[in-house]
C-alpha cells in the first residue's frame, strides 16, 4: 500500500487503513501508539511507517461490525466463499471480509468501485482500476 500511496502522492487519492483483530487475533494492540509501535518495530518492523491514514482498531464483520463495512460489503461482490478457521467474530455471513488486507476501492462520488481479495498484493490490477477512476 505504501508503494501505491507514493505513486499517487500528487493525485486526488488517499489510502485508509482499518486495523482489525478478527483474523487469527493478529492485531492485539489496544491504543494507537501500541499499533504504530507494532508496525514500526515488530511487523513489518525495521522502522517501517505506513503512508496511509490509520484508524482505530475496527470490527469489519460480525454483530459489532462498523457500518462503513456493512455498506462496502453490500456494494461489492465478495472475493471468496470459504471461511478461514481462525476467525474471531460471529455470526459468519457470506460476503464477510475474508481476511486481513482485503481492499475496497471507492470512487470520488463515494460509491464502491471494486473489492480485492487479500491475496491481491501487487499493485498492477489495483493501479489499472485507480487510473480508470482518476481519469473518469
Amino acid at each position: 500500500m505504501n508503494a501505491l500511496a507514493e505513486y499517487y502522492a500528487d493525485e486526488d487519492f488517499v489510502i485508509l487503513g482499518f486495523p482489525c483483530n478478527q483474523f487469527n487475533l493478529q492485531e492485539p494492540a489496544f491504543t494507537a501508539n501500541e499499533l504504530m509501535n507494532g508496525i514500526k518495530y515488530v511487523r513489518p518492523g525495521g522502522g517501517f511507517e505506513p503512508a496511509m491514514t490509520l484508524f482505530k482498531k475496527t470490527d469489519v464483520n460480525g454483530k459489532d461490525e462498523d457500518p462503513i463495512f456493512t455498506f462496502l460489503k453490500s456494494a461489492c461482490e465478495y472475493t471468496d466463499t470459504n471461511f478461514e478457521s481462525a476467525l474471531f467474530y460471529e455470526p459468519l455471513k457470506v460476503g464477510d471480509i475474508h481476511w486481513n488486507f482485503e481492499k475496497f476501492l471507492i470512487g470520488k462520488n463515494g460509491k464502491p468501485y471494486s473489492r480485492y481479495h487479500p491475496a491481491v498484493i501487487t499493485s498492477g490490477k489495483i493501479k489499472a482500476d485507480i487510473n480508470a477512476l482518476l481519469s473518469a
